[in-house]
């Protein structure tokens, strides 16, 4: 075995990065049912794949994802495409790489040159982001607290990684009125739906599992939000609950100073 080592730009080698997964994710979501079980542990890592067709597919997410990249470099497309059917191109050849730049406004103007935050990678230069900026054909604007960078709203319906950070460290879990479902669990609702017009901003999202989620939607239970995150439910008799952000279960609070009075010296 041999390492095969390349020195790129950091968003052309995460777009690779991005790409290689996608495709290799797409082949282990094309497995039979029965071989998907045992795709790869936890981990990440699986047997070999045996040359012969009835041998199931055990090759793990990282193995799979090795031999794409062969595939392509070799083949200039993956060879073995299994979306592919009868005579037609399968998806894997459609699928393009995908990057996440949030450049701050005076820098997309050219008024500075701060640098942008590739996301989930590093910190990039000013020039990189504009000339990303310039081909890009999908925008969307994050609105984010001038003093904590708590990204506050986007134009987006899909709620970015900060976002959904704050909103489980507020939530918790699910917020209909006595659910304990973790938030990790959870869907995050547009209180106001979003083909409505309600905006993907804190003040209009919260946690709701599976079941209270469909209960909001398809049944008379209305929920409106109130400043700081509570709930204001209302039961289809008419009856109003009030579901507040829970507390969270461990606050620090300054160390007090004690001090110690001196004695004054005798008067004599």
């Amino acid at each position: 075995m041999s390492d095969l080592i390349a020195t790129l730009p950091t968003v052309i080698a995460d777009g690779i990065l991005d790409r290689l997964t996608q495709q290799a994710q797409t082949i282990v979501d094309a497995r039979e049912p029965g071989n998907a079980g045992s795709a790869f542990g936890a981990d990440g890592t699986g047997d070999a794949a045996s040359a012969g067709d009835s041998e199931p597919d055990r090759r793990g997410i990282d193995q799979v994802r090795a031999d794409v990249f062969s595939d392509l470099l070799l083949a200039g497309a993956p060879a073995l495409d299994p979306t592919a059917t009868g005579d037609g191109q399968g998806s894997l050849g459609a699928i393009r790489a995908q990057v996440q730049v949030i450049v701050p406004a005076l820098t997309l103007l050219g008024v500075d040159d701060g640098p942008a935050d590739l996301v989930g990678r590093s910190p990039i230069d000013a020039d990189t982001a504009r000339c990303l900026a310039g081909n890009t054909h999908s925008w969307a604007r994050v609105l984010t607290d001038p003093v904590e960078g708590t990204v506050l709203a986007v134009d987006r319906y899909r709620t970015p990684w900060p976002q959904r950070r704050f909103l489980r460290a507020r939530d918790q879990h699910c917020r209909f009125p006595g659910c304990r479902r973790a938030a990790i669990r959870c869907e995050i609702d547009h209180t106001i739906d979003a083909a409505k017009g309600g905006p993907t901003a804190l003040w209009n999202l919260a946690h709701l599992c599976q079941r209270h989620h469909s209960m909001k939607q398809f049944t008379r239970w209305k929920v409106r939000q109130l400043p700081g995150g509570v709930l204001e439910w209302t039961s289809p008799t008419g009856r109003i609950y009030r579901e507040d952000a829970p507390a969270p279960p461990v606050a620090f609070t300054p160390a007090s100073i004690s001090t110690t009075a001196v004695d004054e010296p005798p008067p004599f």
